[in-house]
């Protein structure tokens, strides 16, 4: 191990407590993003969650290198400005889409959302979007929810295919990347969603969130029916002024 390598990263590693293990956040990295022709600076985020607790950078470095990662997700988070120390900060927790935000899929707005989001953070000037890349198809993972596709592509809606194929509705947990986010942020939040489970699992882990901002848009007809299951069957907020959208 390059000991050049190991004093580089180690005053970039934070080490938070979890429930389940140690959380460890690596970060920030310079990461600039060209946002409507815009060349914007975010600072980026990685966590990885792990059961045992290691000393310092050498350690960590030897263990995950003897891990293959590659085949395992990790989780995010872009900051914006000055996040800790901004009176006020919007935030973001995105749940990964595969065939959305990579292949711009308009079978569901999560592209829409992502990028969206990513502009109303840069435009109030402070903010952060937690990428969770364990929520994929609301937490069943990438290979099930194409499973779920083929159910919905038979009619089923997005609620009763993941319960067909045996799972919950929303099987997404949001404690690790609340845990970041304490991290980071000790003042309140405006949290970006049209989903009250996203707003109740930060209320009840404590946290100041004094807004919702919501985040409608991208409806065709590739998505209607997504988008009315997301109100009618999930709770989620109705767009202002049209409560099937």
């Amino acid at each position: 191990m390059h000991t050049e390598a190991v004093s580089i990263v180690d005053h970039k590693i934070q080490v938070i407590e979890a429930k389940e293990g140690i959380i460890y956040l690596v970060g920030p990295i310079r990461l600039p993003v060209q946002l409507d022709g815009e060349e914007l600076i975010f600072g980026w985020y990685c966590w990885l969650l792990c059961k045992e607790k290691l000393e310092d950078a050498g350690q960590i470095i030897a263990k995950l290198s003897a891990v293959n990662l590659a085949e395992m997700q990790q989780s995010s988070v872009l900051v914006y400005g000055d996040f800790a120390g901004a009176d006020e900060a919007w935030i973001r927790m995105h749940s990964i889409c595969h065939t959305g935000d990579i292949f711009g899929s308009k079978r569901c707005d999560c592209g829409f959302q992502l990028h969206e989001s990513m502009r109303m953070i840069a435009r109030k000037g402070a903010g952060a979007l937690f990428y969770l890349a364990n929520h994929e198809g609301r937490g069943i993972g990438l290979f099930s929810k194409a499973m779920a596709y083929l159910l919905q592509e038979q009619g089923y809606d997005t609620v009763d295919a993941n319960v067909k194929l045996g799972f919950a509705d929303d099987a997404r947990n949001y404690g690790d990347a609340i845990r970041v986010l304490k991290t980071l942020r000790k003042k309140q939040v405006s949290l970006i969603t049209n989903n009250p489970k996203k707003l109740d699992a930060l209320q009840a882990a404590g946290l100041d969130v004094t807004d919702r901002i919501p985040l409608w848009g991208d409806r065709s007809e590739h998505n209607r029916k997504y988008l009315e299951t997301k109100v009618e069957r999930s709770g989620h907020f109705a767009a202002s002024g049209c409560p099937n959208e």
